[in-house]
């Protein structure tokens, strides 16, 4: 007994046609009877009552069809859905991401995602710098947004888009334009900014902000966090450096001076991650770039 032969005694139950039934299943007629005889030869059951004019289900029969459709249904979802599986359609995929692409980036890939993997649960995660290293690498995460520069051997990368720094500042701040922006302005100023990090190619690039208008500012509050950042800010709290890109999130009681600095922002994943579904999700991120 196998799946075929299940599956043609349920057309043929319920068609209760040997040649319709066969004409559907595309065997002969022949076939499709000798299938059915050896079915109820392995079962010792008969299934149907034949004469020269019709054809009906026996009890047996009768219950046979009930409980193999369900499971012949079951067994088409379960097929179904590791096929989905193979093609990526189907299963989880966890993203970390900075804040700064919460009002950008991230929303148009979720919507690209969404609208051609409808299945596909995916799981935002935002993570401090010295964290994300190691939930890549241990698998916490499938891939990450960054806007550091990837040193590992066993990581992979893509730069998605490139974004100017602004400074930020509170709305009535007395700085209008990049012109009011000078070394002796800057110095007077208390800076929000994120823990400074060695390691981290971001926290160079803002010290190379620093050192071109030739400052060494004091941080006196630090977040690894832009929306905590933004929040200080609008209480007057501080100016800061920020990717440009959090212009797009609407913030009230603040404004963006755009600065000649570029940050790139890259995404990484585990090259000997194979997976169907990251292979999917990096194809539309590319897209974004």
């Amino acid at each position: 007994m196998d799946l075929q032969q299940i599956k043609n005694f349920l057309a043929l139950a319920d068609e209760l046609h040997f040649w319709n039934t066969s004409a559907k299943q595309n065997i002969t007629q022949s076939a499709l009877s000798r299938q059915i005889k050896s079915l109820e030869d392995e079962l010792d059951v008969q299934l149907f009552e034949r004469t020269k004019r019709s054809v009906k289900l026996t009890p047996a029969g009768e219950f046979l069809k009930t409980k193999w459709a369900g499971i012949v249904d079951e067994f088409n979802f379960i097929h179904q859905f590791a096929k989905k599986i193979e093609l990526g359609e189907t299963g989880s995929i966890r993203i970390a991401h900075p804040d700064s692409i919460s009002f950008s980036t991230l929303p148009q890939l979720i919507l690209d995602i969404s609208i051609r993997y409808p299945e596909l649960k995916i799981e935002m995660i935002q993570l401090a710098y010295e964290d994300e290293q190691e939930f890549l690498t241990k698998y916490k995460i499938d891939l990450k947004f960054s806007r550091d520069i990837n040193r590992l051997d066993n990581i992979s990368t893509m730069k998605v888009q490139t974004d100017h720094l602004a400074l930020v500042l509170p709305q009535e701040h007395a700085f209008k334009e990049l012109a009011d922006i000078t070394a002796k302005s800057l110095q007077t100023q208390k800076f929000i900014m994120p823990r400074s990090n060695s390691s981290s190619s971001y926290s160079q690039l803002t010290r190379q902000v620093f050192e071109h208008y030739g400052i060494s500012p004091e941080s006196f509050y630090t977040s690894d966090f832009g929306s905590t950042i933004i929040s200080l800010i609008t209480r007057q709290f501080g100016i800061s450096i920020m990717p440009y890109s959090y212009a797009n999130q609407g913030y009230q009681g603040i404004r963006f001076i755009e600065l000649p600095f570029e940050s790139n922002l890259f995404v990484h994943w585990r090259t000997d991650d194979h997976s169907p579904i990251l292979k999917n999700i990096l194809r539309m991120v590319e897209g974004l770039a």
